[in-house]
């Protein structure tokens, strides 16, 4: 631990840039400027380096890079689908569930598409959360209510919050799907102006 805060010492930039100064003390002294005073020239160069120096930028987090939160965000999802298979839902829900995980296939396959949407970091959260914790959330709470509405009869049926709850998730998922389209039609947009400014010069 200790030799690598040495080595970490000797490649900072207060050592390299006091070094240098210390140098050009050195040189000072060899051409006799210094005088019989030059350890002090020279530790005095070398300290005003140190302090002028800038200060040490430390390295940023190495997150993934988009594409590969879209790769785990596929494996959670296919994770997703097979606990979706293994829960049974009424006729309504299950249409509605069955139209979302439809749309999030299409933004999630490998493609240009997805390519766009990795280039949307708040789209990619919103299908990571939507993926990885609403529609969990959803079908599991569904399933316990469930359970508990046979007890107590003339409560509100879960399946009306479920279906709820799977339209608004669809409605997000539809206008990112509406987004991503818009950002391709005004690339296409600007292309086009582009080809028009150039043939006009």
């Amino acid at each position: 631990m200790a030799t690598n805060k040495f080595i970490g010492f000797l490649e900072s930039r207060k050592n390299l840039t006091g070094s240098a100064c210390g140098l050009v003390g050195l040189a000072l002294t060899f051409s006799g400027v210094a005088g019989p005073y030059w350890p002090v020239v020279v530790a005095g160069l070398y300290g005003a380096g140190a302090l002028i120096a800038p200060p040490e930028r430390p390295p940023l987090p190495d997150f993934p890079d988009p594409s590969a939160q879209l790769d785990e965000l596929r494996r959670d999802f296919g994770e997703l689908r097979e606990y979706l298979d293994g829960v049974e839902l009424p006729p309504a829900a299950a249409g509605r569930l069955t139209e979302w995980t439809e749309l999030l296939a299409a933004l999630l396959d490998p493609g240009w598409v997805s390519e766009v949407l990795a280039q949307d970091p708040e789209g990619v959260h919103t299908l990571s959360r939507a993926v990885r914790q609403d529609i969990p959330e959803a079908v599991d709470t569904f399933v316990r209510t469930r359970w508990w509405t046979r007890l107590p009869p003339g409560s509100e049926p879960p399946e009306r919050h479920l279906e709820r709850q799977l339209t608004l998730l669809h409605e997000e998922s539809d206008r990112l799907a509406a987004s991503l389209r818009e950002t391709e039609a005004r690339r296409q947009e600007s292309h086009t102006r582009y080809l028009e400014d150039r043939g006009r010069s």
